[in-house]
């Protein structure tokens, strides 16, 4: 809010900032970024963007004057690796954060904004809205089988057996193929290795094929674990 203020009148929070405050991101150090229509110097702690900034543009959170969610995923866009922007767009999925305004509206509005390329591109690409990664490990998996051109599968999804939906890391829907990460932290407790041995059984019953990868796996054979999935998805 102080940084807003100081900004003068018309000012909005906006880009990583504004993402925070929508909890669309993790807060990030350094400093507040906020945007005003008109030209402004910045003062120590504030990075300051000039751009049109129409009402329909602008929201507000807790009395703060913040940058919409579409205006903030536009922002970003010019800002972000096209892999930080798609899980940015997830996150705001799955927070269901809806605005009378749509992003297919601003990408009219600024057809020749940076970033629009590659935020059309995502858009297009409705397997890069499959869902989320949750950490490093599942990051890291999803830059291994992108680096080889590997189809993308659906993040952190639901699988119904037996009347019950059981979430799994990646899912290759029609392939009924599973991977799933095993992180010690999680999995290495005794529920948790019996409760993972009777959800694998019951998917192998149902028809459903369960790879589970280990973090040093995944970082020291990468290579086999290609040529594993490419075997098992027939690509």
């Amino acid at each position: 809010m102080a940084a807003v203020l100081a900004s003068g009148p018309a000012a909005a929070l906006s880009h990583r900032s504004a993402a925070a405050l929508w909890r669309l991101a993790p807060p990030a150090a350094g400093e507040v970024e906020v945007t005003r229509a008109t030209k402004f110097r910045g003062r120590p702690g504030i990075l300051a963007h000039c751009s049109p900034l129409p009402s329909d543009e602008v929201a507000e959170i807790d009395g703060i004057p913040v940058t919409a969610v579409p205006r903030t995923l536009l922002d970003l866009a010019a800002i972000l690796s096209r892999r930080q922007l798609e899980r940015t767009l997830n996150q705001a999925e799955v927070l269901r954060l809806t605005d009378r305004l749509s992003l297919p509206d601003l990408l009219k509005r600024y057809p020749r904004r940076q970033g629009t390329a590659v935020l059309r591109a995502i858009l297009a690409d409705g397997q890069a809205l499959n869902g989320r990664t949750r950490n490093d490990f599942e990051e890291m998996f999803v830059g291994l089988i992108d680096a080889h051109g590997l189809p993308r599968p659906r993040f952190n999804a639901d699988v119904m057996v037996r009347g019950r939906h059981v979430e799994v890391d990646f899912l290759w829907q029609e392939r009924r193929l599973i991977v799933e990460l095993d992180g010690r932290q999680v999995h290495g407790t005794g529920h948790a290795f019996e409760s993972d041995r009777e959800r694998d059984r019951i998917l192998l019953v149902e028809g459903w094929r369960v790879i589970r990868l280990t973090w040093r796996q995944l970082r020291d054979e990468g290579d086999g674990i290609v040529a594993d999935l490419i075997d098992a998805l027939g690509a």
